[in-house]
């Protein structure tokens, strides 16, 4: 499943406009751009890496080349895309519960929005509209978005603490140290993968597995020869001396 790389997950939704209501949508987006106090409720969702909408008019689809024939499309379209951490469920919910009416004024004028609640008719649209990741890079695929957030804390943190320490007495030192540790006690912790890392992943765990255990059947079959032949040789060592 490619729309999966550690515990990220990469959405990609591609929905229909009507060319001539595009103006409307873009006008939204735009007091969004400058009234961000219309989407507070995203800045409360710890599991969204970045969200964007884009809106490709109907002419404004790229080319490979002039010998490439120009399509002619009905609609514009409206490409949504998003990473975040946690299941598909868990994302789409949130973002109802966080900004419905902000859902269905950026999607208002798409063709057969359902509008954000109730939730299974949004769902199925999500799902029908959803386009399958092909191919999905993540550098840091154990880190969640708090991971980020909780090494950036820390970096900033120490990086204050070195300007701050050459001033310090060693009592000093060590005071401003711990206080140091116990500011930062919500931001220090290991990364583990989710139970499942990624699909791809999980089946190389497994097919390692499969290839260790059998190595040690191997290994364990061949040690009963292997101490009787060392036995034989000591015998035939001790009748020579």
């Amino acid at each position: 499943m490619s729309n999966i790389a550690g515990k990220a997950y990469a959405m990609n939704v591609i929905t229909p406009i009507r060319w001539y209501t595009t103006w409307l949508s873009q006008f939204y987006f735009w007091v969004a751009k400058h009234l961000p106090s219309t989407l507070k409720g995203l800045s409360t969702l710890s599991l969204i890496h970045y969200a964007r909408w884009v809106i490709i008019g109907r002419n404004q689809f790229p080319h490979l080349s002039d010998k490439q024939p120009k399509e002619e499309l009905n609609y514009a379209y409206m490409l949504f895309f998003s990473n975040f951490n946690g299941s598909w469920d868990q994302y789409v919910d949130s973002f109802t519960f966080s900004i419905p009416s902000g859902l269905d004024l950026f999607w208002k004028w798409n063709v057969r929005y359902p509008k954000s609640v109730p939730l299974t008719p949004f769902h199925n649209y999500i799902r029908y509209n959803q386009i399958e990741t092909i191919h999905y890079y993540s550098a840091y695929p154990l880190a969640s978005s708090n991971d980020v957030k909780s090494a950036k804390a820390i970096h900033d943190a120490l990086i204050a603490f070195e300007k701050e320490a050459p001033s310090l007495s060693d009592d000093q030192f060590v005071q401003r140290y711990r206080q140091l540790l116990r500011g930062l006690q919500h931001d220090l912790g290991d990364m583990y993968p989710s139970p499942i890392v990624s699909m791809s992943a999980y089946q190389i765990q497994k097919r390692e597995r499969w290839h260790t255990r059998q190595h040690e059947l191997q290994v364990a079959a061949h040690i009963p020869a292997s101490i009787a032949l060392d036995q034989e040789k000591e015998g035939e060592h001790e009748s020579q001396s």
